[in-house]
């Protein structure tokens, strides 16, 4: 039997620098443990101590707000901070890496994941025509301690986590924030 070649690291270029493109073995570990549908668990696994969703407004109603008002808690939460970022390939919104392979999860959707930061993840997805922006559809650190995923056709996040940063979530002025169970429907 002969040794198998570990898979080289797919990198690929913007704002001067080479970014580390995700692979399906970056992601398995979503798609392996995904739950029932019409549970939160179907769009994050059932792998955390806490769960919520996040109200996610209108372009015109403070989206780019809402969205920093989340960053602020992730970014202050004490994980890893090297974070994926996920950016749905669905062909309506700029995926950051156009060119960049893709993953796939949940029910066949293609994702770009990109290893960047929290600053990455304020910045990349600005097009003000875009619906999605401007943040991206899923992002979790690299060590897998939280995960938020913005699903194609919700107006919510979903989040999954330790009990202390989905407190933090629902003490956040400007969130609008619902603890649930693994078992919820998120709707």
């Amino acid at each position: 039997m002969s040794k198998r070649e570990p898979a080289k690291a797919v990198t690929c270029s913007k704002d001067g620098q080479r970014w580390a493109i995700g692979t399906d073995a970056d992601v398995a570990w979503i798609r392996e443990s995904l739950g029932a549908a019409h549970t939160i668990a179907a769009a994050i696994p059932p792998v955390f101590p806490a769960y919520a969703t996040i109200q996610v407004p209108s372009q015109d109603e403070g989206r780019a707000s809402n969205f920093l008002a989340l960053l602020a808690v992730l970014g202050d939460y004490p994980a890893d901070r090297r974070w994926w970022l996920g950016y749905l390939a669905a062909g309506a919104d700029d995926v950051v890496f156009p060119d960049a392979p893709r993953t796939t999860l949940y029910w066949g959707w293609r994702y770009v994941f990109v290893l960047g930061s929290r600053d990455e993840a304020s910045r990349w997805r600005q097009d003000p025509r875009s619906w999605r922006a401007p943040a991206p559809d899923m992002i979790f650190p690299a060590d897998h301690s939280w995960l938020v995923s913005w699903m194609w056709d919700d107006d919510w996040r979903c989040v999954g986590g330790p009990a202390e940063l989905v407190a933090g979530l629902i003490e956040t002025p400007g969130l609008e924030v619902r603890q649930l169970g693994p078992g919820d429907d998120p709707a």
